[in-house]
């Protein structure tokens, strides 16, 4: 296993944006490793986006955690509802991060269907299992991130990327990754345009699930 390291996180933000997909996110919990690989993310830099929550040099209580260590999660809290997983990246100091929109689940599955809906997984419905994590407030729920995780160093912890575990190989080279224009940001002008959605253009060819 290689995890990943603020060296890892601390470089441009789309470069490690693209780099994420295809990684693999581990939760460990009192219910076991909850495992799952990186499918789709997100770039938001404060500097130049008016869709990031820093942009402009905004700093509140909110948004401190942007300016943190790269590696470090920024967790925020959207429509009263839904929990985002963010990974800061760029030299501390810099807004800048990666949110995590979508993973395909891989360990766990009973445990993250019973976060997502209450039930076991072999109880969901077609629909429901494609469903698990493919979204941010998705994921967190199906992960239970929640603000609690908010400013956690991922280079150690029981929340962690990392590019390979034993069973699980390292498929970024096999993947062919797309981008496009980010999700649910219209009101931020000319950056609702911008190519900063990172997401698997088409399925590799990996090891069935456990």
């Amino acid at each position: 296993m290689a995890r990943l390291t603020g060296e890892f996180y601390g470089r441009d933000t789309l470069t490690v944006a693209r780099e994420l997909v295809g990684c693999l996110l581990v939760r460990e919990t009192a219910a076991g490793r909850l495992l799952c690989r990186v499918t789709e993310t997100e770039a938001y830099v404060g500097a130049v986006d008016k869709a990031c929550h820093a942009y402009g040099g905004r700093r509140t209580a909110r948004t401190e955690t942007l300016y943190a260590a790269p590696g470090t999660t920024y967790v925020y809290f959207i429509y009263g509802m839904h929990h985002c997983l963010n990974l800061v990246t760029e030299p501390e100091g810099v807004a800048a991060a990666v949110l995590i929109r979508g993973a395909e689940p891989l360990e766990g599955l009973d445990e993250i269907a019973r976060r997502r809906f209450g039930t076991d997984y072999g109880s969901l419905t077609p629909a429901r299992r494609r469903s698990l994590l493919n979204g941010p407030g998705k994921l967190c729920r199906g992960l239970g991130v929640t603000r609690a995780d908010n400013g956690l160093t991922v280079s150690n912890g029981g929340l962690y990327l990392c590019d390979s575990l034993p069973g699980y190989p390292d498929l970024r080279d096999t993947l062919t990754v797309s981008s496009g224009p980010r999700i649910g940001i219209d009101y931020a002008q000319e950056a609702a345009d911008f190519p900063w959605r990172f997401y698997i253009a088409a399925p590799p060819a990996a090891p069935g699930r456990k």
